[in-house]
């Protein structure tokens, strides 16, 4: 059966149900209803809206449209002043459901308003992610105010607030590709093998769009490309050496380097460098992708940490220094103040070989016969430990070198991409209390704050972790120290540019706060102790739950992590356990 081309309204008024829900079922009914009536060619395009992108994050096509420039495409399409776009903004709070309101009784009439269908949306906001150059932000303007004067006040809310990436629905990655198995199956049997595809392509609209021209069998297909950022595999922990010989006997044992995750891209001489977040970050470490051009082998895609080095005085940076390298300007300066040093640590990807399925003592012996070392790219230091006092020497003695800590993986282990496993066990130094390892939390909200704080406008944050049972994100603490006025200064300005008026739909929580903010930027944080609490939501869903007590943050900068890659109620679950082993 041909499906009829989809209506934007069709799309719009799915956003609108989406937006009247807090539950993960519900939302996955109404996205596989959506889902049913879409076809191969609307399916990817109708995810990448949902995200508010014209593509997937790799690809680097930004729609660049901000509050200013939305105005003035809306005053051109409905021929309101600015000033009273800007009056209504304030009253209402939103600029969708501003131009919603004006779209209804616009000034500017005309016979010649067409139907808008999810592929002319689409393409006219690929126009506009794609247009550059002198006069790039009046075409910007013209093409958004012909979608918002074809436009249908419901259409109009969600044509405005894609831009300026404020849909803020709730869906999560997981709960699309619930939803896509559910449209087939009815149920999430098929989520496995999905969720699979997506971890080794990271684009959720290339699978969906596999996923209907070829069903099932054509996702069991997808393979690893150069090019395509693979979902990183993350670590468990344990408290100590003893316990960590006990879950996977005699093991490698890695140096935990204190920087930024990247996966290095190559075939031929051409190089990719992605963030664990999936984005691209080639053009800012020129000297990376030179010494990645050194290399002999001919395609691999290598897993590695970046550390900002001191050539005089023969020492690695700070994280914080580290970070100063990821810019969009002052690239070659920045690069000679703080060279970086290249650690790889996996190898996922050889000469066209898939290396993830294969054991951990066979990647690392392709790494080292494949990838030659100099003065940029080095090997992970590793040894081989088949006893606690061995692995605990070798942790004491990178905890002495300034290093975090080691990472413990298990000789006969795939590479668990996406997700956490005790594959990998890292183990970190102590910061003196009962709680043995930082947590890396989620901003949902903030308070005001009073006397100076009030001043600065912002006194705590309120901080979540994730549920990936429930795709959603409960709360741990409100934090208030750790960081400096400065740093009050640049979390309020990030945390203002996301702020919603009611809690997220993806938030389970009990505390309000002064301000919500959407649930994006990953903060590290440490704490005295994890204790059982009423106050706050992390916990199993009708089960005891659990508060940081007197939680600080560790670093102000925010971590290059998606908010589904903090830390998650499990893990809090089991770092309240560890503990108590700890301490006992």
């Amino acid at each position: 059966m041909v499906k009829l081309v989809m209506d934007f309204k069709t799309l719009a008024f799915a956003f609108s149900s989406l937006e009247k829900t807090t539950k993960r079922l519900e939302m996955t009914k109404i996205l596989a209803e959506l889902f049913a009536k879409a076809s191969a060619d609307e399916i990817a395009k109708i995810l990448y809206l949902l995200q508010g992108r014209v593509a997937p994050p790799f690809e680097e096509k930004e729609l660049g449209l901000g509050e200013r420039l939305v105005e003035q495409a809306i005053s051109l399409a409905t021929g309101y002043h600015a000033s009273e776009i800007r009056e209504l903004y304030t009253e209402l709070g939103d600029l969708g459901l501003a131009v919603e309101k004006l779209v209804g009784k616009k000034k500017q009439q005309t016979l010649f308003a067409k139907k808008l269908t999810v592929l002319d949306v689409f393409s006219a906001f690929k126009k506009i992610a794609e247009a550059s150059g002198p006069k790039s932000q009046q075409l910007k303007i013209k093409l958004l105010a012909e979608l918002i004067h074809n436009s249908e006040p419901i259409e109009a809310r969600y044509i405005v607030r894609i831009p300026l990436n404020k849909l803020r629905l709730g869906i999560g990655d997981p709960t699309v590709l619930d939803a896509l198995s559910v449209m087939k199956k009815g149920d999430k049997q098929l989520r496995e093998s999905l969720e699979r595809a997506y971890n080794v392509t990271s684009n959720i609209g290339f699978v969906a769009e596999k996923f209907f021209r070829e069903g099932i069998k054509g996702i069991n297909t997808i393979k690893i490309e150069i090019g395509r950022p693979i979902r990183p595999a993350l670590a468990e922990r344990l408290p100590n050496a003893e316990e960590i010989i006990k879950k996977i006997g005699r093991c490698a044992v890695e140096a935990k380097y204190d920087g930024f995750r990247m996966q290095i891209h190559k075939k031929g001489k051409e190089v990719k460098l992605f963030s664990r977040a999936a984005t691209d970050m080639t053009y800012m470490f020129p000297e990376i992708v030179d010494a990645i051009r050194l290399q002999k082998c001919e395609s691999f895609i290598i897993d590695s940490e970046c550390l900002g080095y001191d050539p005089k005085n023969r020492r690695y940076h700070s994280f914080q220094e580290t970070m100063q390298r990821r810019r969009k300007y002052g690239i070659s300066d920045k690069a000679k103040e703080i060279p970086l040093h290249l650690f790889v640590f996996d190898i996922l990807y050889l000469n066209g070989d898939e290396m993830i399925n294969k054991a951990y003592e066979q990647r690392r012996k392709a790494l080292e016969k494949n990838i030659d070392e100099n003065e940029t790219v080095h090997l992970s230091d590793m040894i081989i430990a088949e006893t606690p006092e061995e692995l605990l020497d070798y942790f004491n003695a990178c905890v002495n070198a300034g290093l975090e800590g080691v990472i413990a993986k298990d000789l006969k282990a795939p590479y668990t991409v996406g997700a956490r496993k005790f594959a990998w066990i890292k183990l970190k130094k102590s910061y003196e209390t009962a709680l043995s390892d930082t947590i890396d939390a989620v901003i949902v909200g903030y308070d005001i704050g009073k006397g100076k704080r009030k001043e600065l406008g912002l006194g705590t944050i309120l901080v979540a972790v994730y549920d990936e049972q429930e795709d959603v994100f409960k709360t741990l603490a409100k934090v208030g120290t750790g960081f400096s006025e400065e740093d009050i200064k640049r979390f309020k300005q990030k945390l203002d540019e996301i702020k919603i008026p009611h809690k997220s739909p993806r938030l389970i929580s009990k505390v309000e706060a002064d301000v919500w903010v959407e649930p994006k930027y990953v903060v590290e944080i440490s704490g005295d102790e994890i204790t059982k609490s009423s106050m706050h939501t992390c916990g199993i869903s009708g089960g005891e739950t659990y508060a940081l007590r007197f939680p600080r943050i560790v670093r102000s900068e925010f971590r290059d992590k998606r908010p589904e890659e903090a830390t998650t109620v499990t893990e809090i679950i089991k770092m309240a356990k560890m503990q108590k082993r700890k301490s006992g």
